[in-house]
């Protein structure tokens, strides 16, 4: 229903009966005659990756996993407009990031794609950072590699001083005002853990965040994946796409963010909202202009 309200994009949901990472597979590679696109859903980390992986090396159709990167996508131009109506640029700014996982992961490496350098990754036991990486898996050692220049151990509290922005994709009540009060001056807080957030909109703006966002419908600036990925699958069919690459999903966040202009910016107006004429063709457009 999302895909073709919001994008006219016929689409069927598929439930697959295993938990097997290569029955899964299997089965997606023996659909693949009767359909464009595969939206994956509902895989948790780290097989997701796998599942997403393989499929993309061996499907001649775009394969997208949602929960990882359509939030990527949304977030990412949230961010695009935070940093304008703040005035900062990403290649100088503090990112500390809570959640590991595959949204938080997909969210990472495409902020640095946008020009971000300096980013601290938690996880549930602390900081990621290459002293740990015996403990785990390839994708958090992925972000040992390239997150945590100082390879620090810290606690989150200790990450917040200093910081310019948060994006939470964990769990409720891990941030508090004091964190958000030890931030730099117009500090962005993204705190999107469903349905209660890491902090309330309400409360991270008291504490002196100049933009806050959530999941939630019901409090400004609601980080949604149904912005992106109606469009994405619109962009990628319409261009005969064969896989959604990354220069795609960055193409995505910039298209969305474009849709409101500079002079629009406000705090409580970063992100489009799904209801807004021209979502999908918006980003549409700008994924299939990056298509080769």
């Amino acid at each position: 229903m999302l895909f073709k309200t919001f994008g006219d994009v016929d689409a069927i949901p598929i439930c697959i009966d295993t938990k097997d990472p290569e029955e899964i597979i299997e089965t997606v590679r023996r659909l693949q005659p009767t359909f464009a696109g595969i939206n994956l859903e509902d895989f948790s980390s780290p097989k997701c990756y796998e599942i997403e992986d393989r499929l993309r090396e061996i499907c001649d159709i775009p394969v997208f996993h949602d929960d990882q990167h359509g939030t990527a996508i949304v977030v990412t131009a949230a961010l695009i407009n935070a940093l304008k109506l703040v005035k900062k640029e990403a290649k100088d700014i503090k990112v500390v990031v809570s959640g590991a996982g595959a949204a938080g992961y997909s969210i990472i490496k495409l902020i640095m794609m946008l020009g971000v350098e300096n980013v601290i990754a938690f996880d549930s036991k602390g900081a990621i950072n290459k002293k740990h990486s015996e403990n785990y898996n390839f994708v958090k050692k992925e972000l040992a590699e390239i997150t945590n220049k100082e390879q620090k151990d810290m606690t989150m509290k200790e990450a917040f001083v200093g910081a310019d922005v948060f994006i939470g994709v964990s769990q409720k009540d891990l941030v508090t005002k004091e964190m958000v009060a030890s931030m730099n001056k117009d500090a962005i807080v993204f705190a999107m853990a469903n349905p209660q957030p890491e902090i309330l909109y309400a409360d991270a703006k008291e504490a002196g965040a100049r933009v806050a966002a959530t999941g939630r419908s019901d409090m400004p600036n609601q980080i949604n994946n149904v912005v992106a990925f109606p469009g994405i699958f619109k962009g990628a069919l319409q261009a005969k796409a064969k896989k959604i690459t990354e220069e795609m999903k960055l193409a995505a966040s910039y298209g969305l963010a474009s849709m409101i202009p500079d002079d629009k910016i406000r705090e409580d107006y970063i992100i489009v909202s799904a209801f807004e004429e021209n979502v999908a063709d918006t980003v549409a457009k700008a994924v299939a202009d990056k298509v080769k």
